[in-house]
C-alpha cells in the first residue's frame, strides 16, 4: 500500500530475526510496523524516513540465513 516512511530500525549489513521490526510506515492514517519475514542479513534499505512508497515497492531486501 502507498504511505510514508516514518521510522528505520535497520541498516545494511544489520542481522534480522524473522518477525523483528524493520521499519514503520505510515498509511491511511495509520502507523504501520513493516517485520521481517525471514532470518538473515539486510542487503539494502530503498527508502529512507519521510521518504513516500507507492503501492508494490520493495522496502528492504534481506539475505536469507542458511537453515
Amino acid at each position: 500500500m502507498p504511505g510514508k516512511i516514518i521510522s528505520l530500525s535497520v541498516k545494511a549489513g544489520d542481522t534480522v530475526k524473522k518477525g523483528d521490526a524493520l521499519m514503520v510506515m505510515e498509511a491511511m492514517k495509520m502507523e504501520h510496523a513493516i517485520t521481517a519475514p525471514t532470518s538473515g542479513i539486510v542487503e539494502e534499505v530503498f527508502f529512507a524516513v519521510g521518504d513516500q512508497v507507492t503501492d508494490g515497492a520493495e522496502l528492504i531486501r534481506i539475505e536469507e540465513a542458511d537453515a
